[in-house]
């Protein structure tokens, strides 16, 4: 009788342990993939994104500002920033030999965090050091491409200030715009490439972000050159610390040229932060006898005196309620409208105290004491000595130019409102429709006759600096410094205003000039006479003649 039970032969044994053996393994690559893949999968993306991806985040080119017509006063160059990746270095000690000796603080940096995945070597490299990095042959550096702001008008720096290594604006109108400017970052995602461990910009992952606006400003690069070489000149030749002019359309308050000197390449490394201030908005002065110009439209608008009243000056010097006034020069009896044209201080404060309180209310509406409206970084308010903080001398010293201080932009605005017959003006440096809107709403400050007997009293200051053609119309201005909080004897600040106008054409034109060498100078030797010149070569300019 045969055996039922059947025999399994031993290879069929063997196959189905093999098989079974290759199924565990297959189950086990299962799961370990399932591990990887699923469980921690973003473990070893992260992993991957740090071994072969750097983010960097750059600003776009930064928009351009154009003058009025359309001249670039900025521009923005591609150059490159050097960089390295201290977590996989090819040649880590030449790198770190280099680092040490050329860019010790990238090398600090990297000794600190060897495993940092970014460091920077240099941002916007120059190009010298570019030719010292390439004939290095450092092959660990690399390299990416950023935008840089360059100037082509130095002399602008005190007005459109500068930008800093990341192209956000940090003084001036770069900064007072920098939102509009500058737009909104891009993140650039750098991939790298894992055996030749090179970084290909062509395989850049882009977040794009916003181009910045354009800004057009009311400035004429062309009045503003020649301003910059008259001003210049007269301050080398007479060895001023500073300087400043301003040319302003007393229409609108357009401000056509705003010069500070000295001023600061931006260009350049800036050593000196006190080079790169606007001094014409930043700065307040005492004026000295231009301020008299403003005390003789209070007393023409009060109606407490007019220009051929006869005024007795009293010779050299004078005691006022019992406070003693001197006068430059001995003068006698003259009409108001002489008063002002030979700047007697006693002629003036003696009809500056018929005005009394009120010269305060009047200063303050010709803008002294207040911003201006420009809203640039730094802007100073001035001040002007309230009544109830007078003293028995205060109406009287106020009337030449003490108890009161502003800036040369006030000086500028106040005497726009001279100039375009007592209207309000708001000085602008950007063209735009709120600026426009702001200056077509006109409110009349001082009636038409007070601006008119001004005007024809200013006119005889005036023709001593004659425009062919034009009427002149002007004050000088000379005034101490405080030293140590006392009057100095030597140190002194010259201020000239003039009002150019020929028909329907009106300009206002501020010439200031700081601590000469020559101690003993007036106005009309230094600041006047730089007025002309400016005066004489912005018609020409302008083809009036």
């Amino acid at each position: 009788m045969l055996n039922s039970k059947r025999v399994v032969p031993f290879f069929k044994i063997r196959v189905f342990i093999v098989f079974g053996f290759f199924i565990f393994l297959f189950g086990l690559v299962i799961i370990r993939l399932f591990l990887l893949q699923v469980l921690r999968e973003r473990f070893f993306q992260r992993m991957a994104l740090q071994q072969y991806n750097v983010e960097v985040t750059i600003t776009p080119p930064r928009a351009q500002i154009w003058d009025r017509k359309g001249e670039a006063l900025t521009f923005n160059r591609r150059v490159k920033s050097a960089f390295i990746v201290p977590n996989d270095l090819s040649e880590k000690e030449k790198t770190l030999s280099f680092l040490k000796k050329h860019y010790p603080k990238a090398y600090a940096h990297v000794i600190k965090d060897p495993k940092k995945h970014f460091v920077w070597v240099e941002r916007k490299v120059s190009p010298a050091n570019l030719e010292l990095i390439e004939k290095s042959k450092i092959v660990d550096i690399q390299y990416i491409e950023e935008s840089q702001r360059f100037y082509p008008y130095p002399n602008l720096s005190p007005v459109l200030g500068f930008t800093n290594i990341d192209n956000l604006g940090i003084s001036g109108l770069e900064l007072q715009y920098n939102s509009l400017l500058a737009g909104i970052p891009t993140l650039w995602k750098i991939e790298k490439d894992a055996r030749a461990k090179k970084f290909y910009f062509s395989k850049m992952l882009e977040e794009s972000g916003l181009i910045g606006k354009d800004l057009v400003l009311t400035l004429d690069i062309k009045l503003q050159s020649f301003a910059s070489k008259e001003l210049e000149e007269t301050i080398k030749a007479s060895g001023a610390k500073e300087g400043a002019v301003i040319i302003m359309n007393p229409e609108n308050g357009e401000i056509l040229a705003m010069q500070s000197y000295p001023f600061a390449d931006p260009n350049e490394e800036i050593k000196n932060l006190d080079e790169t201030k606007n001094r014409i908005v930043t700065e307040c002065f005492e004026f000295g006898s231009v301020v008299k110009a403003f005390a003789a439209l209070a007393a023409l608008e009060a109606g407490v005196v007019t220009p051929e009243e006869i005024i007795d000056c009293e010779g050299k010097a004078t005691y006022i309620d019992k406070f003693r006034v001197e006068n430059w020069k001995s003068v006698g009896k003259l009409s108001f409208s002489d008063v002002i044209k030979h700047s007697s201080n006693v002629g003036v404060a003696k009809v500056a105290k018929r005005v009394g309180e009120k010269l305060y209310d009047y200063y303050r509406k010709l803008g002294l004491g207040s911003v201006t409206g420009l809203k640039f970084q730094g802007e100073r308010s001035g001040y002007v000595n309230s009544p109830d903080k007078w003293t028995r001398s205060s109406v009287i010293v106020m009337s030449f130019g003490y108890e009161l201080n502003g800036t040369l932009l006030q000086i500028a605005r106040a005497f726009s409102i001279i100039a375009n017959g007592g209207f309000d003006v708001h000085p602008s440096l950007v063209i735009d429709k709120d600026a426009l809107k702001k200056n077509e709403e006109k409110e009349r400050l001082f009636s038409e006759k007070a601006i008119i007997q001004l005007k024809d009293i200013l006119q005889t200051i005036g023709d001593n600096y004659k425009v062919e053609g034009f009427r002149v119309m002007g004050k000088t201005g000379t005034a101490r410094m405080l030293d140590g909080g006392h009057y100095s004897k030597t140190k002194h600040i010259y201020t000239f205003v003039g009002i150019l106008e020929k028909g329907d054409y009106k300009r206002v034109v501020v010439t200031f000039i700081k601590e000469p060498m020559k101690a003993n100078l007036w106005a009309s030797e230094i600041a006047a006479p730089l007025f002309q010149r400016i005066a004489e070569r912005m018609v020409l300019y302008e083809k009036l003649i």
